[in-house]
């Protein structure tokens, strides 16, 4: 009886264990997920007194956005499509968010407290042109309260109610430039001005109510004009002439036009260069940039110029606003070493200062490159102003009574390259008093966990679990783990910043921006190019920090220098920092380090010339070891030719220089440009770990794996089928796929998808390939595998051979042997258009392999590789079924508990990047786009370790439990034994 008893209470114990594995109650522990909305490029402050004050903001990134002034927080976000680029907004009637987008041919008006879509109206478009809006300050509730958009040719008057279109008027001369387009003190006509041949002004006169053109006026000047024209008032307009020597000033208020000239030099004397007006909306003045000065000029009612104020570039002013009192106010933004300093002027009022602060800003923001201004009214009633600063890293910064009220980075919104580093060893020595907190936050903790698991816990008991969870988890600590899950993931942005982000929660550890490193160095111009890994420290020099190299391109063209940066990756901190001398065409890591751990790098310039770094005695003597084995390719993708490529003596051309090697073309591959258009190019990762290269099947046979590095995917696709998805029939559309050897150039395999299309997504891993695109015939998308397998090996099956020594497996294998190979294809219908794909990697290739593949919906699908296997049948024996193979199916099956993200979005999902844990059931995720998400998941579980969360104060009083009911139960046989002999 007593040991039913015991058994009953294990059971019971087990049964409370296994019901605690809940999902919701693990948010956060294992995963992050941070959203941005990327460099903004417009600002529009909504700061009524009724309802949460926000700034709506379009970005570079083609999203708008609800900030919340008060904390920089999203109240909401839309992602506009890639080719529905973001041109205008504003706000109308105070409770409406207008956008123009897609070059003027899209209006949409948008919810202003929730960003819910109120109308849509398509616009007629004739020819790409300048995209304005206009949205009247004293539009009302009304019917006829119309909204002003030009784009395509067109001007359309659209109701702000519900998008309906009005009147539309065409403006059909190919030469005419339309720049501005306004209304004048609330009259009944609506302005167009603009170019005509870049020598003629002309203004429209455009009734409000109908669309006539009631008047239009022309005047020519003989120089012609240049660039963009500005309004500074609602009849005067200013311009730069052809030559940029000299500024216009027009007015068409009156019944005539009237046109006043003055040269640049007679009034700035003191600047030199090339003069250019900066876009603006200021009420009266204008800003002129003359080389390294900022001028600002003002023009008075006959629309005469003068110089109001000379400021040194950089400096940045805002667009002029509204106050309380009727004024117009801006601000001016000048920088210093550390800080900037923030001057708010009235307009009439220009000698004197309202607001003058100086504000400290890290200096790996760089300059401000766009400010605008909002006031409000402080509680004394004078006008107070916030200031939001555009950074030159892309990030976003609101500046309230000389502080900083909250940042942004936005930056992060645009990764285009990344690599991962290990984090420091923890170092020797602990005080006893943290042992003794730790040990009683320990106890604490697994006490309430006991609670929750005997159901005894009460809500606030949940919640201190949950809290201890995400505080105790030491997943946030600055020190390497024994299972390899805390990391830096360095990422660069298209701003050319570099930041390390801590795995465990994604927050920043360190940020670095290289522009302004480069100006230093000689490079005007810098765009960034590629991260590498540089410096891995192994277990000999574990004291010593790993590092990056970060590349920097001087300027765009084919024939541009760079710079090299060698950046500490635990503190950001730049170690060498080097100009090149050569242009950089590509960075081609090479699998040797010199005696210092430093990875040896390629660098192919313009001439196809090789640069070997780092550059010292020993990587020379390293490389010139190897120079035979080493061979790469390039791709022309505008010319469809790949050739292959060797490297030879060091280059004649420069005998001064022993680190400059020439190459020479071994062979090339040319796609007619009639017949086939490179779609999609994939390779195998560089850090790949293959366990084994045989393959049991289900006969207990054995097939030997392909496995080469220089194994190269190339898809190429009908010229007539490069378009969109339906743009050609499935007679004309033909997706060809090759497998090629970049050593040789020979063609391993090719296969041709009749009536396929792209776009096109590949991975490559082991010796197999998926690849994804779209079936014209069955009017699907589709996913194929092939899998190749190296037939030289085939006769290693024979144990004898193995134990006499008679087999082949350590013979030496030459990339220039003709290899004989099997190949295994398949195809399988697939629900989901793909943006990204790649494959999870672990730390010695024995897991699982899944797909990571990235839909069309932002999200991450975990897709098991067991699924994409060649050898499925529609009736797998038995033998197949023990080895694991699924029965076929046309479509690969979507499983809703396979997504990654869960039910998050990674908007705007650009690339997926799988890290190996050293766990070898785990693998770290880490997708970008707009947002970042993180993960780690274990495709064939976590066989080999123990959740974080486990119990074990429930298993010791499980293991306390059985050992008390052994014990009873062996008291209690031997009192029945003792009674039974008495008997």
């Amino acid at each position: 009886m007593a040991s039913r008893f015991c058994l009953g209470l294990l059971l019971l114990l087990l049964h409370s264990f296994i019901s605690l594995a809940v999902y919701e109650d693990q948010i956060g522990l294992a995963d992050w997920h941070q959203r941005y909305i990327g460099k903004t490029k417009q600002a529009i402050f909504h700061s009524h007194k009724t309802g949460r004050k926000r700034v709506v903001v379009s970005t570079e990134e083609n999203a708008i956005a609800s900030l919340d002034l008060r904390t920089g927080d999203i109240f909401w976000r839309h992602i506009f499509g890639e080719n529905d680029s973001v041109n205008q907004v504003d706000i109308a009637l105070g409770k409406y968010v207008i956008t123009l987008s897609s070059e003027g041919s899209i209006l949409r008006a948008w919810n202003l407290p929730d960003g819910q879509l109120v109308w849509e109206s398509v616009l007629q478009f004739s020819a790409p042109s300048r995209s304005l809006l206009y949205v009247p300050t004293n539009i009302g509730m009304e019917k006829d309260s119309l909204i002003f958009a030009f784009g395509g040719g067109w001007l359309h008057a659209v109701s702000s109610i519900d998008g309906e279109k009005v009147w539309k008027k065409e403006f059909p001369a190919e030469s005419l430039d339309i720049q501005q387009v306004f209304q004048q003190d609330h009259s009944d006509i609506i302005y167009a001005v603009g170019f005509l041949d870049s020598s003629h002004f002309v203004v429209y006169h455009i009734s409000v109510k109908s669309g006539d053109v009631l008047k239009d006026s022309m005047s020519s000047l003989p120089n012609g004009f240049y660039g963009s024209m500005v309004l500074v008032s609602g009849g005067i307009l200013v311009a730069l002439d052809a030559s940029r020597s000299t500024l216009f000033s027009i007015n068409f208020a009156g019944s005539s036009m009237s046109i006043h000239e003055k040269y640049i030099a007679d009034i700035v004397p003191k600047c030199s260069g090339t003069a250019e007006i900066v876009p603006s909306k200021l009420t009266g003045l204008f800003t002129l940039r003359i080389g390294a000065c900022m001028v600002l000029f003002k023009v008075n009612n006959g629309g005469h110029i003068e110089i109001a104020n000379t400021f040194s570039y950089p400096t940045i002013i805002s667009d002029s606003i509204s106050t309380t009192e009727g004024n117009q106010a801006f601000v001016v933004v000048q920088h210093a070493k550390k800080s900037v300093q923030i001057t708010v002027k009235f307009v009439n009022d220009l000698i004197n200062d309202a607001l003058k602060e100086i504000v400290e800003l890290e200096p790996h923001r760089g300059n401000v490159q766009k400010v605008f201004i909002n006031n409000y009214v402080r509680t004394d009633r004078s006008n107070g102003f916030r200031v939001l600063l555009v950074m030159e890293d892309h990030s976003l910064i609101l500046v309230q009574q000389g502080k900083i009220v909250w940042n942004r980075e936005d930056g992060l919104a645009s990764i285009i390259d990344s690599t991962t580093s290990e984090l420091p060893i923890e170092k020797d020595g602990v005080s006893v008093a943290k042992v003794e907190h730790s040990l009683f936050e320990w106890l604490k903790g697994h006490m309430l966990k006991l609670k929750g698991s005997l159901l005894l816990a009460t809500p606030d008991d949940i919640a201190t679990i949950q809290e201890m969870r995400l505080k105790s988890s030491e997943k946030t600590k600055m020190i390497r783990d024994h299972n390899g899950f805390r990391m830096l993931i360095i990422v660069l942005t298209k701003a050319g910043k570099v930041f390390a982000l801590h795995t465990g929660d994604g927050r920043v550890v360190w940020s670095l921006l290289l522009p302004s490193l480069c100006i230093s160095k000689g490079c005007e111009y810098p765009s960034v190019l590629k991260l590498k890994l540089w410096k891995v420290p192994h277990h000999h020099a574990m004291d010593e920090s790993p590092s990056v190299l970060a590349v920097i391109k001087c300027g765009h063209g084919f024939h541009e220098s760079g710079v090299f940066f060698i950046i500490d990756s635990h503190t950001g901190k730049v170690r060498i920092s080097q100009k090149l001398s050569h242009s950089i065409l590509q960075v081609i890591p090479l699998p040797f380090t010199d005696s210092t751990e430093q990875r040896l790098h390629l660098v192919i310039d313009s001439n196809f010339d090789a640069h070997l770094y780092p550059r010292t005695a020993g990587t020379i003597d390293i490389f010139s070891r190897e120079i035979s084995n080493i061979y790469w390719y390039s791709v022309d993708s505008v010319e469809g030719i790949i050739k292959g490529h060797s490297l030879q003596s060091k280059c004649k051309s420069d005998m001064e220089d022993g680190y400059c090697f020439n190459t020479k073309e071994l062979w090339s591959i040319i796609f007619p440009a009639h017949s086939e258009k490179l779609a999609a190019i994939a390779t195998r990762k560089s850090n790949e770990v293959v366990h084994t290269q045989a393959k049991v099947i289900a006969d207990q046979d054995v097939m030997y794996k392909y496995i080469s590095k220089n194994l190269l995917f190339v898809a190429t696709v009908a010229p007539k089928a490069a378009g969109e998805i339906g743009s050609v029939t499935p007679e004309e559309a033909r997706l060809v796929a090759y497998l090629i050897d970049t050593v040789t150039g020979r063609i391993l395999h090719r296969v041709t998808h009749q009536g396929a299309q792209g776009p096109v997504n590949a991975v490559v891993s082991e010796n197999w390939v998926v690849y994804h695109y779209f079936n014209l015939r069955a009017h699907r998308y589709e996913m194929s595998v092939i899998e190749i397998y190296d037939q030289s090996r085939a006769g290693n099956k024979d144990i004898m051979k193995l134990v006499l020594g008679n087999h082949n497996l350590t013979s030496p294998i030459s990339s220039y042997s003709r290899p004989e190979v099997a190949v295994k294809s398949q195809s399988y219908f697939f629900t989901h258009s793909v943006k990204v794909m790649t494959v999870t990697t672990t730390a010695r290739g024995i897991t699982s392999k899944q797909l990571l593949i990235g839909t069309i919906a932002d999200q991450i699908l975990a897709l098991d590789k067991r699924y994409l296997d060649p050898r499925r049948t529609a009736t797998p024996t038995q033998s197949e079924r023990e080895e694991g193979i699924i029965p076929l199916t046309d479509s690969l099956p979507i499983i809703p508990q396979s997504y990654v993200t869960h039910s998050l979005q990674v908007e705007g999902l650009r690339g997926i990047t799988t890290i190996p844990a050293k766990l070898e059931s785990t693998t770290l995720v880490f997708a970008y786009g707009l947002d970042l998400f993180f993960t780690r998941i274990a495709p064939s579980r976590t066989y080999d370790s123990l959740t974080e969360d486990f119990n074990y104060v429930l298993l010791l009083i499980t293991i306390v439990a059985l050992v008390v009911a052994i014990l009873v139960t062996w008291v209690l046989s031997e009192k029945k034994e003792l009674r039974d002999k008495w008997r």
